[in-house]
């Protein structure tokens, strides 16, 4: 999907989104080509899931867009969760509705996972195995150092 090019835009044309049908949104949530440029990782992340490139998609995105995602995500029917970080942005997990249910029961604050928390929550965003097990080691291995320090 692009948006098509703008010329002359004192003369009051409007750009048009290919790819994009009106209907695809809810009443009021066609998004501004500014807004539509910010969330083309997130249609394109959409493209994927639906193609089973993928079973959960995490990305990060402003807080001003939440309304266009969720109801984009409602139209789809596809399941979600979206936490907020830090008042501007937002971290959207979608996909398998089991993978959703795993994904709520974490604590919204990623850098909060305990270490085999983050270890699943990788392996289901379809990072490297092997690379998965060798941070979980080191997770584990800072976690429990910072246990014994206190004890």
């Amino acid at each position: 999907m692009k948006i098509s090019s703008i010329k002359n835009i004192k003369s009051g044309y409007k750009p048009v989104f290919a790819g994009i049908k009106k209907d695809s949104f809810q009443s009021g949530t066609i998004p501004t080509p500014s807004q539509y440029n910010d969330l083309r990782v997130f249609y394109h992340h959409i493209y994927e899931y639906k193609k089973g490139l993928r079973s959960l998609v995490l990305t990060t995105e402003k807080a001003d867009n939440r309304w266009i995602i969720e109801s984009k995500l409602q139209k789809e029917q596809i399941p979600y969760v979206i936490n907020n970080v830090n008042g501007k942005n937002i971290n959207v997990f979608f996909g398998n509705k089991d993978c959703i249910r795993v994904v709520s029961t974490f604590d919204s604050r990623l850098d909060k996972l305990t270490p085999e928390q983050d270890f699943m929550l990788g392996i289901m965003l379809g990072y490297d195995k092997i690379l998965q097990c060798k941070r979980y080691f080191a997770m584990r291995d800072k976690y429990f150092a910072k246990s014994k320090k206190y004890s």
